[in-house]
């Protein structure tokens, strides 16, 4: 790529950009969220045209102007928000494009499962190619999405934030397998803003800025301090600590509760725990051990099938969603555009989800336009929230922007409880330390915080307590001054004290 120019209105996504990635390397493309990273993937697969500029594959001037051309060349994509029909299965979304003769029938469908089987076995993608999308963990969607792409023939494949969706498990598996494709010659580029991903697996970084190439460097010839200060432009500031305090009244009690899954199989069993005023519980485990269950049950996306829930002395079980919410319990969802915002709208709509019902945002049933406009631009200053504007279709933020518009609704509503899941998922370093300030100034005013996250160090950062989820139960708790890393990481894996000998 040279000389590449992508502007959005007045936005300037990508200034004047050269990049470019050999035969056989996995590349690194590294940036905070809005650097321009997703634009040139975007670009390079056809999605967006580029304003100017030219792109080369294999040396060929080539022009870029669809997605069906892309992939004509031999370029995949795996994007961070994933192109899956849920309805449909696995493999039905495999071969979703493809055409065959009604007369072809079984043995044709046959050849096309025994062929995906061996390319999912080859790099250790199994994936139920019987099941639905929507019955699938984030984890499994995400491996059937690159199985789609290597099932499609590319040896030019493009990852966007692949591992933001992924345990530490599966991250090291996805990295093992594009070792495993680097070693065949294909070509690996990696948007992302991990650091110590990036320094584990990479064989070369570029580094985005503000939309610009700030600069390309082998893996050997830099680290992990100066790529920090490459993609903020300032040093890395030191992490920060969450001052412990005594906890006070209990806010949230939940006893001897259980919950069924998606698929019927019992997802929470005989769960207990508590949260207090002023106090951050982290929930640590494996995707797929109860954690989304967990969260939908107590914002009543989900029924609980026993036991008992107490929120401020009151018993949550009959509690309808709106009614949660009006007491005061907040919610921050897995995905942000999935159950989060509504994407096609503005941040004026988006803000005014939980609270258009008000006297301050309505009256007689019609809108404050004028006043509401006011608010939302007020709410924007206050969570920093970088946008075209009000009025601009949120699904054109970044993902950092987007998650600040997220806890800007939610804190807005002054809740006693805050469940947030995954807060700083797919998050630069920047956004995710404010995301961070959110919870801890929650947590200042009084209020009981539920930290569910995947990220060890995170959780260990911001909680009073950690409590370890494995198959449903809660198989652990440790208090910050006690944390035991090795003990919760075994925790993780099912393996008990005594198995290990432990003590």
């Amino acid at each position: 790529m040279k000389q590449i120019v992508k502007r959005f209105g007045s936005v300037l996504a990508n200034d004047h950009v050269d990049f470019s990635a050999r035969s056989g390397e996995i590349h690194a493309l590294l940036g905070e969220n809005g650097a321009g990273k997703s634009t040139v993937m975007s670009i390079l697969s056809g999605l967006y045209r580029a304003d100017s500029g030219e792109i080369r594959i294999r040396g060929q001037l080539e022009r870029l102007g669809s997605p069906k051309t892309s992939m004509a060349l031999g370029i995949g994509v795996v994007y961070q928000q994933f192109r899956l029909v849920p309805t449909m299965s696995a493999l039905e979304n495999l071969i979703l494009a493809e055409k065959t003769r009604l007369w072809q029938g079984r043995a044709w469908m046959k050849a096309k499962r025994e062929q995906i089987e061996a390319i999912a076995a080859t790099y250790g993608l199994e994936v139920v190619l019987e099941r639905q999308v929507w019955q699938m963990s984030v984890g499994e969607q995400q491996r059937l999405e690159i199985l789609k792409t290597l099932y499609r023939g590319a040896d030019i494949v493009l990852l966007d934030e692949p591992t933001s969706v992924l345990t530490p498990a599966e991250a090291e598996q996805l990295y093992a397998t594009l070792k495993r494709m680097k070693e065949q010659g294909a070509t690996i580029v990696v948007s992302t803003h991990k650091l110590k991903e990036v320094m584990a697996s990479a064989d070369r970084i570029s580094v985005m800025r503000k939309g610009k190439m700030i600069r390309t460097m082998a893996i050997t010839d830099t680290n992990v301090h100066e790529l920090a200060g490459l993609m903020v432009d300032k040093e890395m500031s030191t992490p920060m600590r969450a001052a412990r305090q005594e906890a006070g009244e209990p806010i949230l009690t939940v006893e001897r509760m259980s919950a069924r899954g998606d698929h019927g199989q019992l997802a929470l069993h005989q769960v207990n725990f508590k949260i207090c005023a002023g106090e951050i519980v982290g929930i640590a485990g494996v995707a797929g051990n109860g954690q989304k269950e967990l969260a939908e049950v107590l914002t009543g996306l989900r029924p609980q099938q026993g036991g008992s829930i107490d929120y401020l002395g009151q018993s949550l079980q009959e509690a309808s969603i709106r009614k949660r919410i009006d007491l005061g319990i907040a919610h921050v969802p897995e995905h942000r555009l999935k159950t989060a915002l509504a994407g096609s709208l503005g941040s004026v709509e988006n803000l005014l989800l939980k609270s258009y019902r008000t006297t301050e945002r309505s009256r007689w049933g019609a809108m404050r336009t004028r006043s509401n406009k006011q608010w939302t631009e007020e709410m924007i200053a206050q969570f920093q929230v970088s946008t075209p504007g009000p009025l601009a279709p949120v699904q054109q933020l970044s993902g950092g922007n987007q998650q600040k518009l997220v806890f800007a609704r939610e804190i807005s509503q002054n809740p006693r409880l805050m469940i947030a899941v995954h807060p700083t998922q797919g998050l630069d370093i920047g956004a995710s330390q404010s995301v961070h300030h959110m919870l801890m100034e929650l947590k200042d005013k009084g209020s009981g915080v539920l930290l569910i996250s995947e990220d060890l160090d995170e959780l260990i950062e911001l909680s009073d307590r950690i409590l370890v989820i494995y198959g449903g139960q809660i198989v652990g708790e440790f208090a910050a001054d006690e944390v035991d890393v090795e003990r919760i990481g075994l925790l993780m894996a099912g393996i008990s004290s005594a198995e290990r000998g432990i003590r």
